[in-house]
């Protein structure tokens, strides 16, 4: 077992959650203040409930048993409480095995899985960034705040970035905005964005501008293959003198 303190349980983000089970963690189990009880009057601790239970329906979707998972609220103070609660947490994950074994799931998918996840969390938290931010007060809420056709249809109808090669005017606005470099070009090459470091948080598709409109958006279809190098050169008229 190994503990991790943390300032606030709201600082504990769900691409954290993922990296711990893509690096082999059997179990995780968040512990935070008691709701009402924020030592910073952030709450933060009601962000984390609805990741955590987000983070389930995810696992669900990826074949994993949301048990795995877990979240507590108790004080600093109630360190019977917090030895009970880790030691039936750690007798579950015991029963359910290693990571994937009892899900029927074998190491390279489980983990070309939870890489492809991983790689969506930034889409997810814009997606969903209403309902994250929704301060859940009457348990009989969790189990129906994310539901496993929501997730589904989620990641089914994912969104995906495509610069059309004809309207791109190569005036690098994008390429300088987007937050991991995933868009190629220069002075009068047509970009590109390269889809597999593309984070899908829309950046691109507001900077454009309006008068270009060379930024679409595609969602349950296909992106175009990009265009060979050696036609992304825009050939400007020069002008008279």
């Amino acid at each position: 077992m190994r503990l991790i303190r943390v300032m606030c349980s709201g600082r504990v983000d769900l691409a954290f959650v993922l990296r711990a089970f893509s690096n082999g963690a059997d179990g995780v189990f968040i512990g935070g203040c008691r709701l009402n009880e924020c030592n910073y009057t952030t709450h933060g601790n009601y962000h984390t409930l609805a990741m955590v239970l987000l983070a389930k329906r995810i696992m669900e979707h990826v074949g994993l048993n949301p048990e795995r998972l877990r979240i507590e609220f108790m004080s600093a103070g109630e360190g019977i409480l917090f030895a009970d609660v880790m030691n039936k947490f750690s007798r579950r994950i015991k029963e359910l095995g290693p990571l994937g074994r009892s899900e029927g799931l074998g190491e390279n998918e489980l983990n070309s899985r939870l890489a492809g996840v991983g790689k969506l969390v930034p889409y997810i938290k814009l997606v969903k960034r209403e309902k994250l931010a929704h301060h859940l007060r009457d348990e009989a809420e969790y189990d129906g705040h994310f539901t496993r056709e929501e997730v589904d249809a989620l990641f089914r109808d994912v969104v995906s970035y495509y610069i059309e090669p004809d309207k791109c005017q190569a005036c690098m606005i994008c390429l300088r905005k987007c937050p991991v470099e995933a868009i190629t070009g220069g002075k009068n090459l047509i970009h590109v964005i390269d889809q597999e470091k593309c984070i899908k948080c829309g950046t691109c598709f507001d900077a454009c501008p309006s008068r270009f409109g060379a930024v679409a958006r595609l969602a349950g279809e296909p992106v175009p293959d990009p265009l060979p190098e050696e036609e992304r050169s825009i050939l400007r008229k020069s002008k008279r003198i």
